[in-house]
């Protein structure tokens, strides 16, 4: 027998496009798809992981290149996400069984996603807690770990980053002296920027032991340390009240069961004329089901919402959209940066966890891109205040105040000496 039967009929179900050539236990290679495109190769490597692809492939193929039970000797993940994902809705795998195992999983989504404030806490460490020297080896100077902004399609990775920053502040329309609240603060990147750009006060709060251990060193290494502060916290025990939110990369990790507690929560926290920003992962299409991939390895707890699972928790909360842009492939290009840094710094990835670590990341950025490629992945910014008349009329002062902090960052740049790395990293942490 070529390869497994069931797993044959899939394929040939599934991949009614491309070109792609699966090699069995027993050495024996099918080819599928109408040739079209660059050859991707699968090896699949032993009947285990053929018998475990053929059931449940949406876990199973990760799973299996992660125990270097599957490999890729051409295309790559990505290749093989490409194929899968332009593949989905023509007929193919909706006519499998295994589309009727990704519909359980979204039925049952909200029991996985019961965020309390420990399983939160658990479920951030997991993730958040890997080492920062790892984060180092592929995010930018700032360690930005959310969609960057790409307003030119040239642009570096640290550019694209500094854009974000600029993209975010610009739609918070801060003035000197307001109070900020950073929900999920990373490593302080954010934070810092507005601190420094703005003269404002700002708390950032995170469940990450490491990410808080690396911001409150940044700000005094900057010297912000008495304007920004970061806390190890849990958003829902605050009671204070401040001028500005903005959460950036953090909703993915709320969990449906929580979207009308955040909210009502973030209008208790604002001010009467308060502004919230909030940037995350969303789905241009209907509600679906994490990855299972994703939800076991990666962002245990997380989900990746429509925006119509949003908008009744804003609404129920009293909050008012004031507006909403759609980020459509920034994303990917940053995973595209992401996954070309990671390689060229394999080898001390896998000095600081494993291989089986390394396969694993590389499948989660490859795969991630792919979604944001192929699929219904993009990102919501969402501008949100408690009063109608809070903001201007048009969307002109965002332009004015992006624009006024681009020239402003340019000229910090033409000022720094190239010849001090330590004055440049500097700059970089400021952008």
């Amino acid at each position: 027998m070529v390869m497994n039967i069931l797993l044959k009929r899939i394929l040939d179900r599934l991949v009614l496009t491309g070109n792609l050539k699966v090699t069995g236990p027993k050495g024996l290679s099918v080819d599928f798809g109408d040739g079209s495109g660059d050859l991707v190769h699968m090896h699949i490597k032993t009947a285990h992981a053929e018998r475990a692809i053929s059931f449940d492939p949406m876990l199973a193929v990760p799973e299996a290149y992660m125990d270097g039970e599957l490999d890729i000797l051409e295309g790559g993940v990505l290749g093989v996400m490409r194929i899968a994902f332009q593949n989905m809705g023509s007929g193919g795998i909706d006519a499998t069984w295994s589309k009727a195992i990704e519909g359980l999983r979204h039925a049952f989504r909200r029991l996985q996603q019961i965020n309390t404030a420990a399983r939160a806490r658990r479920n951030v460490q997991r993730h958040y807690d890997l080492s920062g020297d790892l984060y180092r080896l592929f995010l930018d100077e700032d360690m930005q770990y959310s969609c960057a902004y790409f307003e030119q399609p040239d642009m570096t990775l640290d550019e694209a980053q500094a854009a974000k920053k600029r993209h975010i502040a610009a739609k918070l329309r801060l003035k000197a002296g307001q109070t900020v609240l950073d929900i999920g603060s990373g490593w302080g990147g954010l934070g810092l920027y507005l601190a420094k750009s703005f003269d404002v006060d700002v708390q950032g709060v995170t469940l990450s032991t490491e990410q808080h251990g690396v911001a409150t060193d940044r700000a005094y290494a900057q010297g912000l340390e008495n304007r920004a502060h970061f806390e190890l916290r849990d958003y829902r025990e605050l009671n204070e009240r401040f001028d500005r939110v903005v959460s950036v990369g953090m909703f993915e990790h709320v969990g449906v069961n929580h979207y009308r507690t955040f909210f009502d929560k973030s209008a208790t926290l604002l001010k009467p004329d308060g502004v919230m920003l909030l940037h995350t992962i969303g789905r241009s299409g209907a509600p679906w089901a994490t990855s299972a991939f994703i939800r076991k390895y990666i962002f245990p707890g997380g989900y990746i919402p429509s925006l119509s699972e949003v908008m009744p928790a804003i609404e129920k909360s009293g909050l008012i959209v004031t507006d909403i842009e759609v980020l459509r492939l920034h994303y990917a290009e940053t995973l595209r940066h992401w996954s070309a840094r990671f390689a060229a710094n394999r080898d001390k990835a896998k000095a600081i966890y494993d291989e089986r670590f390394c396969r694993m990341w590389e499948f989660y950025l490859a795969a991630s891109e792919a979604a944001f490629r192929w699929q219904d992945l993009v990102v919501f910014q969402i501008q949100i205040a408690k009063k109608n008349d809070t903001l201007p009329m048009s969307r002109d002062y965002m332009a004015k105040c992006e624009k006024a902090l681009q020239l402003r960052d340019m000229g910090h740049r033409q000022k720094a000496p190239a010849a001090k790395p330590a004055r440049r990293r500097k700059v970089a942490d400021m952008e």
